[in-house]
């Protein structure tokens, strides 16, 4: 199987605010000279994992961000019968096997928080009820044998073996991450603009109750983002402990939220779900590149889908030209209809979402 997949994305989004920055505009990044749009990878990521899409893709193989793995702890103790001094300082202890507890003010309830967030997968999760109803019903603290065994057993949450993990109380039980994700850009210039709007109240009847009762302002932006997407498969496959059908799984689940999924900022307010109207899938032995070189120059006028297919198409073939093949095999997933011949040489399939599933996980 080819050591690395590849993945170029291009998604049009109408007039939306996908992604927020900190005063609750669209983020945006500068780049080739002009002002884009930008989604975050942690936005992306995040509305990925968390769809229902991904869920029964992977079939119980997801992890949980959480900080709270102390107070559920508590909670379960508690409730299995031990005295509330046993199951605080069990929790404490629980808790700090997976990072450091976050500190309590004087008065200040204690909810047993790790101080940054930890992703945990569903054998830990398991492990960690089992020892707290047991704990629980015996009334007592944990053993520092019962402690380590909590990590004992390696995780086969498939987000957690695609994005990593990082536990600072437990160095040598990080993954790495086998999937790199970029932020997604506009590959045209773009302007954040406000929208300014009114509410009225419904119970304004009288000549007297004229006029808004609230007025405000949003930011919104529309544009064409580019998104680049690597997987290290052998590190993938390494991370799962070896499960290739349970890879392939995460992969395929990957690649169709990636294709389908938008980020939720302020849909309700904008409706902005869209799907890749253009895909590039590679794959092979290669050192990956991202294609991002391609709207340095960011790409103008009308046809500005065809146009950021051409731009990605020719800087794709300019590095084969350059360095030699980027990829073994390529495939191309268009839902652009005036899109229609590739400008890349070489071996290229051409089909839909299955038949792109079906790519990925072959040599052929």
């Amino acid at each position: 199987m080819s050591h690395f997949i590849q993945l170029h994305l291009l998604t049009s989004y109408p007039p939306s605010n996908l992604n927020r920055d900190d005063l609750g505009r669209p983020k945006t990044a500068f780049m080739g000279g002009a002002r884009r749009l930008r989604v975050s990878s942690q936005s992306l990521k995040r509305n990925w994992r968390t769809s229902d899409l991904f869920e029964a893709a992977v079939d119980g193989h997801k992890g949980t961000r959480t900080k709270r793995l102390g107070g559920e702890v508590y909670k379960r103790m508690t409730n299995a019968g031990a005295n509330e001094k046993v199951a605080s300082s069990s929790a404490e202890k629980i808790a700090g096997v997976f990072g450091k507890l976050r500190k309590v003010e004087k008065g200040e309830k204690h909810e047993y928080e790790i101080e940054q967030l930890v992703h945990v997968g569903p054998e830990e999760i398991a492990a960690l009820e089992e020892l707290a109803d047991m704990l629980g019903a015996e009334n007592r603290e944990p053993t520092d044998v019962e402690l380590k065994g909590l990590l004992a057993r390696r995780p086969t949450a498939v987000d957690v073996a695609l994005f990593g993990r990082m536990l600072a109380a437990a160095p040598s039980y990080n993954v790495e991450a086998a999937c790199q994700v970029a932020h997604a850009i506009t590959v045209h210039a773009a302007e954040v603009e406000d929208d300014y709007f009114t509410a009225v109240d419904d119970l304004n009847t009288g000549d007297d109750d004229r006029g808004a009762a609230h007025i405000g302002e949003a930011g919104f932006a529309a544009g064409l983002f580019y998104l680049y997407i690597c997987i290290d498969r052998d590190l993938l496959v390494e991370n799962l402990q070896g499960n290739t059908e349970l890879a392939d799984r995460a992969i395929d689940a990957l690649v169709e939220s990636a294709v389908k999924i938008s980020p939720k900022g302020k849909q309700n307010s904008y409706g902005s779900r869209a799907q890749a109207s253009y895909v590039l899938a590679e794959k092979g032995d290669q050192q990956p590149r991202s294609l991002a070189a391609s709207f340095l120059q960011p790409v103008n006028g009308e046809a500005q889908a065809v146009s950021a297919i051409d731009k990605l198409e020719r800087q794709a073939q300019a590095f084969d030209d350059a360095y030699g093949a980027g990829a073994d095999r390529r495939f191309i997933l268009s839902a652009t209809p005036e899109y229609d011949t590739p400008f890349l040489k070489g071996d290229i399939q051409r089909g839909n979402l299955q038949a792109l599933l079906a790519f990925l996980k072959s040599d052929n």
